[in-house]
């Protein structure tokens, strides 16, 4: 920053904003009197020197804004260039997004089925309907909600132990339609006629996650079914793979129901991690007890953030204080109260 000459006396540091080196913090402190006085005294002997400060002080100010408006950008760039960078508009699809399933196992699990209008008396809650709920859950990650983190954490991994465990049996079964081609037979997987095109319209990454799951599933009964034509497998043990896996994706879906109808009540939704630490308000508390006696404790590498969701809208980084602090808490070494526990229980 270029600075005019001046025979003002000053402190001067290394990592000065100003040419001539001059410390603008150190000259605040040694005038600190003056800058906190209501009014100063205009016949300080220092007066000049704190003319000098609130100038500096002004243009630091001024300059910032001017670099905050043209978005930090490299001082070649002209200003109508660098301030367009707010302007661009956020990305869109050119196509809608399509999905095509071909088993009506999987459009079930999809469209998911009321209780009334099952023949056993137990809805299936659909595919549609979980990638709402995670999305309101994503949505709560923002706050830093330590179980927002904690359920997309354990959803995501389920999701992901059901993919491995499609993925291994369709490919033994795929195997062994591959070893009648070696004998002579060759045998493609079945394939609907006319399967179901559906437009998807999901604004959150988890709405993807149950839509790999549902289209592998779709594969893997695909599979199944030509097992059975082909006389790899019998009726019943086709039937009966197909029922086991479906109840475990179904298992997976009623699961997070629950998370959705308490996370997401007045008295829980502004639950973040600051509740936890020392000093938070009555409220606060509150949301932390609930909390603990609904869900449960929250394990100390979600709490921490050392384990976190592949998908999150957190913006803000946790500083090393911070860390440390979460840390302490999360060890029971610190109460939210301030206090330091001598007891070996911890609070998450």
């Amino acid at each position: 920053m270029a600075t005019p000459k001046s025979k003002i006396k000053f402190p001067t540091s290394a990592d000065s904003p100003f040419e001539d080196g001059y410390d603008i913090a150190g000259e605040r402190d040694a005038l600190k009197d003056l800058v906190e006085a209501e009014e100063p005294d205009e016949k300080d002997p220092r007066w000049e020197r704190f003319m000098d400060l609130l100038e500096r002080e002004e243009r630091l100010r001024q300059e910032h804004a001017n670099r905050q408006q043209r978005q930090y950008a490299d001082p070649i760039v002209p200003d109508h260039e660098a301030r367009a960078l707010k302007a661009i508009g956020s990305l869109v699809a050119d196509e809608t997004d399509v999905m095509a399933i071909h088993t009506k196992e999987a459009y079930r699990l999809f469209i998911g089925r009321t209780r009334d209008e099952s023949p056993r008396g137990y809805g299936i809650t659909s595919g549609k309907k979980v990638a709402a709920v995670l999305r309101s859950i994503w949505n709560l990650s923002a706050n830093d909600n330590p179980y927002a983190d904690w359920i997309l954490v354990q959803v995501t991994d389920r999701v992901g132990e059901l993919r491995q465990q499609l993925e291994h049996a369709g490919k033994h079964f795929q195997d062994d339609l591959d070893k009648l081609q070696a004998r002579g037979l060759r045998v493609s997987v079945l394939k609907s006629r006319a399967p179901v095109e559906v437009e998807l319209g999901f604004r959150s990454p988890y709405g993807y996650m149950i839509v790999d799951l549902i289209l592998d599933f779709d594969w893997y009964a695909r599979v199944v079914k030509t097992m059975v034509q082909k006389n790899r497998l019998g009726d019943i043990e086709g039937k009966e793979d197909l029922y086991q896996m479906t109840k475990r994706i179904r298992a997976l879906f009623e699961s997070t129901l629950p998370y959705q109808k308490y996370l997401l009540r007045e008295e829980l939704r502004l639950l973040s991690r600051s509740d936890f630490l020392p000093g938070a308000s009555d409220e606060a508390r509150k949301r932390v007890e609930a909390a603990i006696g609904i869900f449960g404790a929250v394990s100390q590498p979600i709490f921490t953030g050392e384990v976190r969701p592949r998908h999150s809208r957190r913006r803000a980084d946790v500083s090393e204080a911070e860390m440390r602090l979460l840390v302490d808490v999360a060890q029971g070494k610190v109460d939210t109260d301030g206090s330091n526990l001598n007891q070996e229980n911890t609070l998450l």
